[in-house]
């Protein structure tokens, strides 16, 4: 492999890692649900499913899962829903815009790896209007298989001619990481994000854990987990 193969990169997810766009998918839901005069669900409620996407929003406001009756028709009137506002109040997490100018800085590689499906992602980022221009975005439709499988961050990797071994993964969710750690990437869970509603981040195998994006910094730097000691007690 050229010696340039090897140069570092951040992968990082997108819902509830680089963005917070739980306050535009959880309106969406809302109105779904007033549509067929439910109640609201709190955004506090639904914000811990948002990394599961349209499959959260649909467990938590009408308690479906894929399979049920009714599912995919309300999936996609929800996403409908969705896609008509889908920069309203969505924003960067506080930190994300201040550590996108520093890897740009050292002449890191960056780029998101999402579920989100390519048609979402991809206005929602140009809506974003974001300072600096990611080097691969990769949606939940780009490869075979979405995370927790690794075939997205793989793909990554070959947009951006990077080693997995020399690529980070950031992500909120327990599926990041187990996408990062098969695919040989070292993984940080983000604490700042949705963090789901399963096991408790510090049980997911990722090799530090990030309280602020601005964190990450330290790690790259060290090229080790350090600072956040919570990963390892």
């Amino acid at each position: 492999m050229a010696e340039a193969d090897l140069a570092g990169a951040v992968l990082f997810d997108l819902d509830g890692t680089f963005a917070d766009t739980a306050p535009d998918m959880a309106a969406a839901l809302n109105r779904l649900l007033a549509h067929y005069d439910r109640p609201p669900v709190p955004l506090a409620q639904a914000r811990r499913h948002v990394s599961s996407g349209s499959r959260g929003m649909l467990a938590v406001g009408f308690g479906l899962i894929p399979g049920d009756p009714d599912y995919e028709r309300l999936r996609t009137e929800y996403l409908e829903f969705y896609a008509a506002d889908i920069h309203c109040d969505t924003c960067l997490f506080p930190g994300i815009a201040e550590l996108v100018e520093a890897l740009e800085s050292r002449q890191t590689r960056w780029g998101i790896v999402t579920n989100k499906p390519g048609w979402l992602t991809d206005p929602l980022l140009e809506a974003m209007a974001l300072p600096f221009q990611p080097d691969c975005v990769v949606s939940g439709d780009t490869a075979a298989r979405a995370k927790p499988h690794p075939d997205p961050l793989f793909h990554a990797c070959g947009l951006i001619q990077c080693d997995p071994r020399a690529c980070w993964y950031v992500g909120d969710d327990q599926r990041d990481i187990l996408a990062g750690r098969a695919a040989g990437m070292r993984t940080l869970a983000a604490l700042y994000g949705y963090l789901g509603v399963e096991r408790h981040p510090r049980d997911w195998g990722a090799d530090g854990l990030l309280e602020h994006p601005l964190d990450l910094l330290r790690f790259l730097d060290t090229d080790a987990p350090i600072g956040v000691s919570a990963a390892t007690s």
